[in-house]
């Protein structure tokens, strides 16, 4: 008796989520697998997935256009949150993982399914995501992971998918794991596993080496609505199309690339190597934008949730009641962050020049030091002495004075 009668499964066309269809039907007695492939804006044609999938043993074969919802719900929030997981990692690959777990448990449920599965190996963060999404959404759905159990290497695995029929072009084992949408990459395994070895440059598609890039800078404005982007040099975009557009725009600069040792949630470190121009420029900006709109405590209590918020991310747990209180508080400040950023592309560097907005709460007449300000100097010697009363008792009684 199997698992699971029904399943549904996380398909990408690779080894081992393909290897997946048969080990689920000949090793654990699982009836029927239905595979699902989401589309991400990972640039890769689905159809002949779709087809794969089918010639695989898979009973139906299902392809899920969520570009749109993928930037809109889950890559828009992340942005007006800051996240960066450990001040560097904008969670591009990280962010589609609960957004794959809630097509999984809507097909499972269209189609009666019993159980999902994916094809996450033990030392992955995708594994706990993907559980984890799928728990939060409908426990009573089982969770399989072949890969996760069946301890085979991927010559193992290409090696048993043709005992079923199954056929691998590339046999060669690749150096490297890799994960794209429309976001960003994310590149690890290989000789990128010794943190000494400089990353070739062959490894990059969305990001120009600095000795290609132009010799010029360009200048590009970003326009946010309620802390979400809208336009570029005043063009008012779609989400999918604003994100399109800045991955090139900012990628030709040879923006976007991160280089970082990495704590994974099953408790070991890992190299990883990441692009993501488009939603790190757009961080970038977003926050400076909130320093022109947001009160100083603001800001300054923000970014404590938003290390958290991108911790919950990280972690799997978006679909967590806390991430959904943090989401209230974020929504919240946002209300006012509407207005423009400049930013100068330039040799790897984004660096922001300039910003505007109507919900400004910069004052030019207190900031200035011209004939035009207005600050109260005489109430500086008053606060001062108020401001630093409790230090001042302090000192005199542990000095004895």
């Amino acid at each position: 008796m199997g698992r699971a009668d029904k399943v549904v499964l996380a398909y990408s066309g690779g080894v081992d989520t393909t290897v997946c269809i048969p080990y689920l039907k000949n090793e654990w007695g699982v009836k029927e697998v239905i595979t699902l492939a989401a589309d991400l804006g990972q640039g890769d044609e689905l159809e002949p997935i779709k087809e794969k999938a089918l010639k695989c043993g898979a009973s139906e074969s299902l392809v899920a256009d969520a570009t749109e919802s993928f930037v809109k719900d889950y890559a828009f929030p992340a942005i007006q949150a800051n996240t960066l997981y450990e001040n560097r990692y904008p969670l591009s690959t990280a962010l589609a993982r609960p957004l794959i777990a809630k097509l999984l448990v809507e097909a499972a449920e269209k189609y009666g399914a019993d159980a999902v599965a994916h094809g996450c190996t033990a030392k992955g963060n995708d594994q706990v995501r993907f559980d984890l999404g799928i728990m939060a959404l409908n426990p009573n759905l089982k969770v399989l992971a072949p890969a996760r159990e069946w301890n085979m290497s991927r010559e193992e695995a290409i090696s048993y998918g043709e005992q079923f029929g199954l056929e691998f072009p590339v046999k060669k084992s690749s150096p490297y794991s890799i994960d794209r949408n429309l976001l960003g990459r994310s590149i690890e395994a290989g000789i990128l596993e010794d943190p000494m070895t400089e990353p070739p440059e062959e490894i990059y598609l969305m990001t120009k080496a600095i000795a290609d890039t132009p010799d010029e800078p360009e200048y590009i404005t970003i326009g946010f609505e309620g802390g979400l982007p809208t336009t570029i040099n005043g063009e008012k975009l779609d989400p999918v199309a604003l994100i399109t557009q800045l991955n090139e725009t900012v990628g030709k600069h040879g923006i976007g690339r991160i280089d970082m040792l990495e704590n994974r949630v099953v408790g070991i470190k890992s190299r990883e190597i990441y692009e993501a121009p488009a939603l790190l420029v757009l961080i970038h900006a977003h926050r400076d934008l909130e320093s022109l709109t947001l009160t100083g405590d603001v800001t300054q209590y923000k970014r404590g949730i938003e290390q958290s918020y991108g911790e919950l991310i990280y972690q799997g747990l978006w679909y967590s009641p806390l991430k959904a209180a943090l989401d209230g508080f974020i929504q919240q400040t946002q209300e006012r962050v509407s207005g423009e950023v400049r930013i100068k592309l330039f040799k790897g560097n984004a660096t922001i020049v300039g910003r505007q907005s109507d919900n400004s709460i910069y004052a030019p007449d207190l900031a200035t030091y011209g004939a035009d300000d207005k600050f109260d100097h005489k109430a500086a010697e008053g606060f001062i002495y108020i401001w630093g009363l409790p230090t001042k008792v302090w000192s005199q009684k542990t000095r004895g004075m």
